[in-house]
């Protein structure tokens, strides 16, 4: 096992060696949608089949009625949906679950439902955060098994029939007054977990079953709620990077040891994903902080030397898209973004009556703004952000978990249901 320990925001290690067995590759197809983000957790699609419109009447497909609510993505896997949510959230948490539900794409009908009662007492989550962090975080799949993360319940894993595999804690220590929210990635035959809030720890864990990998601590990890990106630099080294506070770091993701790190503008809580292209990584962050460019690679603080741009304005909670030489996102307020990547300079801004905690989803040409409470907008993905649709539901649930998009159809999902947007 590795054990990598980073505090205060800088690195020590303690090393003992692992050595892994190969395992089978993925089984999926390139229309799935398998983890947070989709394919390369970049929020895109080049599906062109998604309608721009709907309603209630209007190409939804099904809605499904959900047992409690949740701010999760669902993910698709061949003719499978996986969800997640939970219930009996009142009094001291004693009775609180969390549940994971396998739902035919064609018919909106459950093929299977699993409930997973919490193993200790949880922390209470304040009321004005909505209390996402019961159920916030996408579960991921490879084709043959699928993994969630259920905070200080630890991490489990199904297989597609729904038979658990293994359990795996993470640790139950509640740092964190918003619970935990950073969705599962796969590498390799790796899952690796941001455990941020359960041990202030970033973890690797064998996917088969669920042993230790890796481990790396470090206190910066407690305010850090973004899921984690693998790259390929221009060098065609991985790099694993992620936010904290202040800073972007990156990551070997075969053993958990620190890179480099750049300073960002983050000013508080790290919640946008990181996107990257053409060897440049681009962060928005913190509640009042900016959005930063750094160029991949190098070695410790590469501060002065790779960051090229960095300015204020950015996002709250939504993560960005990467498109054509801009990068477009919708904050947390309500104000769609359109930046130039060369330069870090403000493109346009669409104010939109609504409040947002789901990121982008650029599908085609069209960029999918799911709000909160007042439906969702479609935009055209240039500077222009000429609104092409606005779509409402009779539903006046928080719809705060990002789309996902499979094969000519939109899957959305509020506190109350699990609907599916498609023309056929």
């Amino acid at each position: 096992m590795i054990t990598t320990c980073l505090c205060s925001g800088r690195i020590r290690f303690l090393l003992t060696v692992f050595m892994s067995a190969g395992m089978a590759g993925p089984a999926v197809v390139a229309s799935d949608w398998t983890g947070f983000r989709g394919p390369g957790s970049r929020g895109i699609s080049d599906d062109s089949g998604v309608p721009t419109q709907w309603s209630d009447e209007v190409n939804l497909k099904w809605r499904l009625e959900l047992p409690g609510p949740g701010y999760s993505s669902p993910i698709v896997v061949g003719d499978r949906v996986f969800v997640t949510c939970y219930s009996d959230a009142e009094g001291d948490l004693s009775s609180l679950k969390r549940h994971l539900l396998c739902v035919d794409r064609n018919t909106g009908q459950i093929m299977w439902a699993k409930i997973i009662p919490s193993v200790v007492r949880e922390r209470a989550v304040p009321g004005f955060a909505g209390r996402p962090g019961y159920a916030s975080h996408t579960p991921v799949s490879d084709g043959e098994r699928v993994y969630v993360l259920f905070g200080n319940s630890g991490v489990l894993a199904f297989d597609m029939s729904g038979q658990q595999l293994w359990q795996q804690d993470v640790g139950t220590q509640s740092a964190s007054m918003f619970g935990s929210a950073a969705s599962p990635i796969l590498h390799k035959d790796q899952l690796i977990v941001m455990a941020g809030s359960e041990s202030e720890s970033l973890r690797a864990l064998n996917k088969i079953t669920g042993d230790e990998v890796w481990k790396t601590e470090a206190d910066s990890f407690s305010r850090s709620y973004a899921t984690p990106v693998i790259v390929t630099n221009l060098q065609g080294v991985e790099e694993m990077l992620l936010p904290v506070t202040s800073e972007v770091w990156s990551m070997n993701p075969d053993n958990g040891k620190l890179k480099w790190y750049a300073e960002a503008r983050i000013d508080t809580n790290a919640c946008p994903s990181l996107v990257a292209g053409q060897g440049v990584v681009y962060v928005i962050g913190g509640r009042s902080g900016g959005r930063t460019a750094i160029r991949l690679g190098g070695r410790k603080d590469v501060t002065e030397s790779h960051v090229l741009w960095s300015s204020s304005g950015g996002s709250y909670v939504p993560s960005p898209v990467l498109h054509n030489g801009h990068l477009y996102w919708v904050n947390d307020k309500g104000i769609a973004n359109c930046v130039d990547i060369k330069t870090g300079e403000e493109a346009a801004r669409k104010r939109l009556n609504a409040q947002f905690y789901a990121s982008l989803v650029l599908i085609g040409k069209h960029l999918y703004a799911v709000s909160r409470f007042n439906g969702t907008y479609v935009l055209d993905a240039t500077p222009e952000l000429t609104q092409i649709a606005h779509n409402k539901l009779t539903d006046d649930s928080d719809f705060s978990g990002s789309p996902a998009v499979s094969d000519g159809r939109l899957f959305l999902r509020s506190d109350r249901y699990l609907y599916c947007v498609a023309t056929d």
